[in-house]
């Protein structure tokens, strides 16, 4: 229970609600204790109704005593059904308070933790897969609520029922209520031992699910391939495989389930049986009525469901109790990214890198040593360099997604980590090299940055981005519904796509992380002419393994394994004649790109 004393200031918050919940439900077990006590009584009321109905009968008032034992016996029943209404009445609230309290606090929970994901860093994301997240936040918060609803609903029940039908039965005879109550833990034991056996199945089932619906998944997102590549047989071979083994699961979880009511009915018969034997022997001797064995019976069936909610109640905590350890762990995961001064003002652009170098936390790569540069605002940077050079890794850093180990980035001469977090990313636009795009309107992923939709700006934004035809030539246009990830359009579109998006925030520093890769040089072309404008305003870098992207910045930066191996702009670096030249002389010529040529 160590863990689930975190989700304290939950109940604490809806305290209103919990308490309702506990008095709605001593209402309620009122409510049912006393039909019971009233079915005893009118079966006395019967039976000896029936001994004097003879002698009356006799005397000629038989008909008068028939009308008033029936009579008689229609109000109990009256009784008896006002207060199955009123016991169902209170069932009612005690869902809508003590339920809809575990909603409510789930729907925190799942606020919390998500907002907790949110502040994280890039190197979390690193260390955790998509899947696992998804199942902390719904399958984890899921099986607590559990806890938080049915398990503390019926707990209380069974902590409030339990006393008052025992100390009831035990004012009566006590002898006939250990009798009775003698199968009761053994079925609270064997439900506990069932529900275990449950629980364990329906985890290798979850399991199974789960390794089903990525092989569905995956087959679907990669169909393309299948079908190039003529593995249909072998995509059906493996989901029929995976499909066999969650049925097999599932009739393992069947055959479980079927001893769960089986065996509940069983011990309650039991239970009865030895009340009416041991009940039927007392009333012979004459120490209790024939009613009292009639209200034991509906006490050990009373009593039935909260102690087979026992092990149920018990597993459920259990569960609980490991989700929310899980959940522990992970809003117990602090950001590295520390705000020191928490400045928010409008950024100028100018930049300056000193002795910057930067480790991956969770794999140790050195992607940056030692790397110093300036640019002045409204100045264009272009860094080239091969695959691994630490191109990306800078951009991270300037966007804080991570922080250097060592060295110092200024932005308009404040360190970064002066900024709050919101100020610096509202007012820095990247356009990713792995460009993800929203199942959304091509209207929404545009303006995805902006406060406020503005259309005249998505507008401009695509028509810099040189991708507003192609959204026109679609049937519905800026109202295209793109599929997952941005499928419906092609790599082009989509970083087009995505150029927009980062202009259409009008940001003071634009970072173009590679983005033209996926585009022709004839389209490259329009589109840098096209930003030249935008660029003339702002602090732009672009980086690129392409010349042609980054020959007309005021600054060019050569990287190769982490450090700078040149700098100058185009002219200088032609004059060189070092890796620049080379570089440039290859892809003009022969059209190699950088990724296949090193220094």
């Amino acid at each position: 229970m160590n863990a689930l004393w975190r989700i304290n200031k939950y109940l604490i918050k809806y305290k209103g609600l919990l308490f309702l919940g506990i008095l709605f439900t001593v209402i309620s077990n009122i409510f049912v204790i006393i039909p019971a006590q009233l079915v005893r009584i009118a079966i006395d009321y019967v039976v000896e109704s029936f001994s004097l109905f003879a002698p009356l009968t006799k005397g000629g008032l038989g008909d008068l005593a028939r009308q008033y034992f029936l009579k008689s016996v229609f109000i109990f029943g009256i009784l008896i059904l006002v207060m199955a209404l009123l016991r169902g009445f209170f069932l009612f609230l005690i869902r809508q308070t003590l339920i809809i309290m575990s909603r409510k606090i789930e729907y925190d929970m799942k606020n919390e933790l998500y907002e907790h994901f949110q502040d994280l860093s890039l190197s979390f994301y690193r260390k955790n897969s998509t899947g696992d997240l998804m199942a902390r936040i719904a399958e984890d918060v899921s099986r607590v609520r559990m806890y938080l609803g049915p398990a503390i609903m019926y707990g209380l029940n069974l902590l409030i029922l339990f006393p008052l039908v025992i100390s009831y039965m035990v004012s009566v005879n006590l002898e006939l209520t250990l009798y009775a109550l003698l199968p009761l833990p053994i079925l609270s034991l064997s439900i506990y031992y069932v529900n275990n056996l449950i629980n364990i199945r329906s985890e290798k089932i979850q399991h199974s699910l789960s390794q089903l619906s990525t092989a569905v998944q995956e087959a679907f997102s990669g169909i393309r391939v299948i079908k190039a590549f003529v593995r249909e047989q072998d995509s059906a071979a493996e989901f029929e495989k995976s499909s066999q083994e969650y049925k097999l699961r599932s009739i393992e979880l069947t055959r479980v389930n079927a001893l769960f009511f089986p065996l509940i009915m069983a011990l309650v018969g039991i239970s009865t049986i030895i009340t009416v034997y041991v009940g039927g022997m007392k009333v012979i001797q004459g120490e209790i009525g024939y009613g009292v064995i009639a209200e034991f019976i509906l006490y050990v069936n009373m009593l039935t469901w909260p102690v087979a909610s026992l092990g149920w109640v018990t597993s459920i905590v259990q569960r609980a109790e490991v989700s929310q350890r899980r959940i522990n762990e992970l809003l117990d995961q602090k950001s590295e990214l520390l705000t020191e001064k928490n400045i928010d003002v409008p950024l100028l652009g100018a930049l300056e890198i000193s002795h910057l170098s930067f480790v991956y936390p969770d794999s140790g790569i050195q992607a940056l040593k030692d790397l110093s540069f300036s640019i002045e605002a409204g100045q264009t940077l272009g860094i080239i360099g091969t695959t691994g050079s630490g191109k990306s890794t800078l951009a991270n850093l300037l966007m804080r997604m991570y922080d250097a180990d060592s060295g110092q980035i200024l932005i308009d001469q404040r360190p970064i980590k002066d900024y709050s977090l919101a100020c610096l990313r509202s007012q820095i636009g990247v356009v990713p090299q792995d460009v993800f795009l929203f199942s959304d309107t091509i209207s929404n992923n545009i303006a995805f940055g902006l406060d406020q939709p503005n259309q005249e700006r998505i507008i401009q934004a695509a028509k810099d981005a040189d991708v507003f035809q192609n959204i026109l030539d679609f049937p519905n246009g800026f109202d295209t519904l793109l599929g997952e990830r941005g499928i419906t359009l092609s790599g082009g579109q989509k970083q087009r796509v995505s150029i927009a998006r980062a202009i259409a925030k009008e940001p003071k520093i634009l970072i173009l992380d590679d983005c033209l890769s996926a585009v022709d040089t004839k389209t490259e072309n329009a589109i840098l002419n096209s930003l030249k404008r935008i660029m003339e305003k702002r602090t732009s870098i672009i980086i690129s393994h392409r010349v042609s992207s980054a020959k007309l910045a005021d600054q060019i930066l050569v990287l190769d394994d982490g450090r700078i191996v040149e700098r100058g702009n185009h002219e200088s670096l032609m004059s060189q004649k070092g890796v620049y030249a080379a570089l440039f002389e290859k892809q003009t010529q022969g059209g190699e790109s950088l990724e296949e040529t090193r220094p």
